[in-house]
C-alpha cells in the first residue's frame, strides 16, 4: 500500500526526475578541455548545507565499492581522504593508528582505481564521445595533482563526502548528464526484456524484470545506504530458492518511481515533511487538485515546526483552518477517491523502519483537523490571539522551560496520530501538562487548551467541556477551580500582595478540603477592602458557586481528570474576568 501510494505519487508528479535518473547535488566541478588539460574546479555550493542539483543517472551501492558514472565523491574521483593529511609524531609512532590509516588509505586507492577504469571503459565503448574521451585523458595526465594544486582545493578538503564531477570546457551540461549514459540504461533494460519467464510486479502488476537490490534512500539519522524495502542474503528470508529483490519482485520501473517520489518528499526544501526527533513524517495526497495541494500546505503549516521571522503565525494558522473547512464543506471540491496519505519513518541500522502509516479520503482528513481544531478552541482575551493549534506550541506548552528538545521522546508521534487519526490525546500530554502547570503555577490559554481537548475525547458519554466558563457544570474539579479563580481576583481587587495561587493553587488543585476554608477566611479580608458594589458582585459569585459544592464539603482528594477540570474552570473564569473588565473600559470610554 505505501509503495503504490508513492508509486502514484510520482506518476502525478509532473516535476519528478524522469525513469532511471536522479538529482543529485554536486558540489564541485572539474572543468578541462577535450584534450583532458586541467582548466579549473567551479564552486557549485549554494551554502554551507547544499549544493547545486545535477539530473544524473540513478545508481545504488552498497558497502562493496562501486563508482558512479562521472561523479563520486573525493575518494572516488580523486583518491583523497582526511587519512592522506600528514600525521602528527606522536601518531606516526602509534602502530594502531598507522595501520587503520595505512587500511584507509589503501580502500581509497581502490574506490580510484575501480572509478578511472568505469570512465576509462566508457570512453573506449563510446569512442565518438568527446566528454568521455577528455575525463580519460585528464587522468592520464596527472590530472588529480592540478587539482589539489587549485585555489578551491582546501575547499574541497572540507566536503569530503561531496560529489564531483567533470564539465567539458564551453559545454553547459556536466559530462555526468551525457546522452551516451541514458543509451547505457536503455540497452541495461532492452536486455533484460529478453527474458519470457518475468515474473509480476506487485506493485503495478504487469509483468517485468525485477530489481536485485533496491535504491537507497537517506533519512536523518540512518546510514547512507538505508533503505524501506530490502532482502538480507541467506538469513532465512529467501523462498523457494529466490534471492535478493526476486523474493518480493518490484520492476525496475516501479522501484524508479516509488524511490524518486520518496527523495522527492525528503528532500531539503519539502514541504511534505517534518522531523521529531528522530522520526521523519511525510504526508501528501492522491491527485494535483486545487484542494489537495491546499491540504498539503496547510498540514505543513499545522504540524511542521516553521517559525519564519516574516511569518504571521497567526494569518498562517488561521488560513490552516480556512483550507480544512472549505475542503470539508466542499467550497474546495475534493473528489471521491482522493486520498491523503501519512507516513513514519525510523532510522533502524543499514534499514529504515516503517513506525506509521494512515490512509483516509481526503474529506475524512480534512474532518479530523477540524475537530482538532475544535476540540482546543477555548476562551481567548488576548487581543493579538496568538495560535495554540500547532504542534509546536502544544509541546512546547508541556515542555520543561518551553523546549521542544526536553519533551518525552514519543509524545510528539503520539499528538499526531491523535490529530491525523482522530483518537483520544495521549496520558503523557495531559499529565506532562498538570506537572509544568504544578511547577510554574500558570495556566497559559494552550495549556488550558490542551487540558479541555483531552478531556473531551477521553469522555464522550460525559458532559463536554464548553469554550466559554460553563455555570450549568457541577464537576467539583471545575467548580472548585472557578471559585479559586474568583478568590484570586478578588484578592487583586483589594491589594497587590502576593497571588494565593503561588502559595495555595497546589494544594487547591489537587486537595481542596485541605485549603478552602483558609483562603475563603482570607477572602473576607479582602473583600473589606473594596467598595460595596465590588463586595456585592463577589460574595454573589461566591454563593453561586458554592452552593453546588457537595454536602459534605470540598472533595479531600482530586483525580488527575479532576484536576485538569479544576485548571479549566479556574482559566474560563479568569478569562470572563478580563472580558468583563475590557467591557466595562470600554463603556466607560464610550460614556
Amino acid at each position: 500500500m505505501i509503495l503504490k501510494a508513492l508509486y502514484d505519487y510520482y506518476n502525478r508528479s509532473g516535476d519528478l526526475a524522469p525513469a532511471g535518473f536522479e538529482e543529485k547535488e554536486i558540489s564541485f566541478v572539474i572543468v578541462i578541455d577535450g584534450e583532458g588539460n586541467f582548466i579549473r574546479v567551479e564552486d557549485c555550493r549554494i551554502d554551507s548545507k547544499s549544493s547545486r542539483k545535477y539530473l544524473v543517472v540513478k545508481d545504488s551501492r552498497t558497502s562493496a565499492p562501486k563508482p558512479y558514472l562521472f561523479y563520486d565523491n573525493l575518494e572516488y574521483v580523486l583518491n583523497y581522504t582526511k587519512e592522506h593529511e600528514p600525521l602528527s609524531e606522536e601518531d606516526s609512532a602509534d602502530i594502531k593508528k598507522m595501520t587503520a590509516r595505512d587500511k584507509k588509505i589503501a580502500k581509497s586507492q581502490e574506490k580510484h582505481n575501480l572509478f578511472v577504469q568505469k570512465c576509462q571503459s566508457l570512453s573506449e565503448k563510446y569512442p565518438e564521445s568527446i566528454e568521455f574521451k577528455a575525463v580519460s585523458l585528464f587522468y592520464k595526465k596527472d590530472g588529480v595533482e592540478k587539482v589539489m594544486s587549485d585555489i578551491l582545493w582546501d575547499d574541497m578538503k572540507k566536503k569530503l563526502g561531496g560529489n564531483v564531477s567533470f564539465l567539458l570546457q564551453s559545454q553547459m551540461r556536466i559530462i555526468a548528464e551525457a546522452d551516451e549514459l541514458v543509451n547505457e540504461i536503455e540497452k541495461a533494460e532492452s536486455n533484460d526484456c529478453n527474458n519470457d519467464d518475468l515474473p509480476y510486479c506487485l506493485i503495478t502488476g504487469a509483468k517485468a524484470v525485477p530489481v536485485e537490490t533496491t535504491t537507497s534512500t537517506m533519512i536523518p539519522g540512518s546510514q547512507a545506504t538505508a533503505k524501506l524495502v530490502s532482502f538480507q542474503i541467506n538469513s532465512g528470508y529467501d523462498s523457494y530458492g529466490k534471492s535478493k529483490g526476486n523474493n518480493a519482485p518490484i520492476s525496475k520501473d516501479a522501484e524508479a518511481s516509488y524511490t524518486t517520489a520518496l527523495n522527492k518528499l525528503l528532500s531539503k526544501n519539502s514541504h511534505n515533511k517534518f522531523l521529531i526527533g528522530s522520526r521523519t513524517f511525510l504526508f501528501w495526497a492522491s491527485s494535483n487538485s486545487e484542494a489537495s495541494q491546499k491540504a498539503e500546505e496547510g498540514l505543513y503549516n499545522l504540524l511542521g515546526y516553521v517559525e519564519e521571522e516574516t511569518d504571521d503565525p497567526n494569518r498562517r494558522v488561521e488560513q490552516v483552518r480556512k483550507v480544512f473547512n472549505s475542503i470539508y464543506s466542499g467550497v474546495l471540491h475534493a473528489k471521491s477517491d482522493d486520498r491523503f496519505y501519512f507516513l513514519g519513518l525510523a532510522p533502524n541500522a543499514a534499514r529504515i523502519s516503517v513506525v506509521y502509516w494512515n490512509e483516509s479520503s481526503l474529506k475524512n482528513f480534512a474532518k479530523r483537523i477540524l475537530d482538532h481544531f475544535k476540540e482546543m478552541e477555548i476562551a481567548d482575551s488576548r487581543p493579538d490571539k496568538k495560535p495554540y493549534y500547532g504542534l509546536r506550541q502544544i509541546i512546547s506548552a508541556v515542555a520543561l522551560q518551553g523546549k521542544v528538545s526536553d519533551v518525552q521522546p514519543n509524545l510528539p508521534e503520539a499528538v499526531i496520530k491523535s490529530i491525523v487519526q482522530g483518537i483520544p490525546y495521549p496520558y503523557s500530554l495531559i499529565s506532562n501538562c498538570i506537572n509544568r502547570i504544578r511547577a510554574e503555577q500558570k495556566v497559559p490559554i494552550t495549556r488550558a487548551a490542551i487540558i479541555k481537548a483531552y478531556l473531551n475525547r477521553i469522555n464522550d458519554n460525559n458532559k463536554k467541556i464548553k469554550v466559554m466558563v460553563d455555570k450549568e457544570n457541577m464537576n467539583q474539579g471545575y467548580l472548585c477551580g472557578r471559585l479559586f479563580a474568583t478568590l484570586e481576583y478578588l484578592q487583586e481587587r483589594s491589594s497587590n500582595g502576593n497571588s494565593i495561587r503561588s502559595r495555595y493553587m497546589n494544594a487547591a488543585s489537587a486537595t481542596p478540603s485541605a485549603v478552602f476554608a483558609t483562603i475563603l477566611n482570607l477572602s473576607v479580608h479582602h473583600a473589606e477592602k473594596l467598595d460595596k458594589g465590588a463586595q456585592i458582585f463577589f460574595e454573589q459569585l461566591k454563593s453561586e458557586i458554592i452552593k453546588e459544592i457537595s454536602p459534605n464539603g470540598f472533595p479531600n482528594h482530586l483525580s488527575l481528570q479532576d484536576q485538569g477540570r479544576f485548571m479549566v474552570g479556574y482559566y474560563q473564569q479568569r478569562q470572563e474576568f478580563y472580558t468583563k473588565k475590557e467591557k466595562t473600559e470600554a463603556d466607560n470610554v464610550e460614556q
